[in-house]
């Protein structure tokens, strides 16, 4: 939050007002969402929903909703992905699915 403060300062806000009081913090706080997927990784994300099949057809999940941080401008952004595999005689859940895309999308 120290950062956010200087940073804040250097562009003139008034950190004095009540209302900034806290906003450094929240930064932070922010900052630790958009990147938690440095400390995430996908074999938690799958837990044990890895299930064998028997057949060899490409999964697809559509629209999943993501968000991530462009790392040359530090803003968030938004989008839709769309997912495919072949199983080779394993498939995994499809919430599972979106889960891996926010693990990705958080790094």
């Amino acid at each position: 939050a120290a950062g956010y403060r200087q940073i804040l300062d250097c562009v003139g806000s008034h950190m004095s007002m009540d209302e900034m009081e806290k906003t450094a913090e929240r930064a932070a706080k922010a900052m630790l969402f958009f990147t938690q997927g440095y400390e995430d990784t996908t074999e938690t994300a799958l837990g044990d929903a890895i299930f064998s099949v028997d057949h060899d057809e490409m999964v697809v999940v559509r629209d999943v909703e993501m968000s991530s941080l462009c790392e040359h401008d530090l803003l968030p952004f938004y989008a839709t992905v769309s997912v495919g595999y072949l199983p080779n005689g394993k498939i995994i859940g499809l919430s599972k699915i979106a889960r891996i895309v926010e693990v990705y999308s958080k790094r």
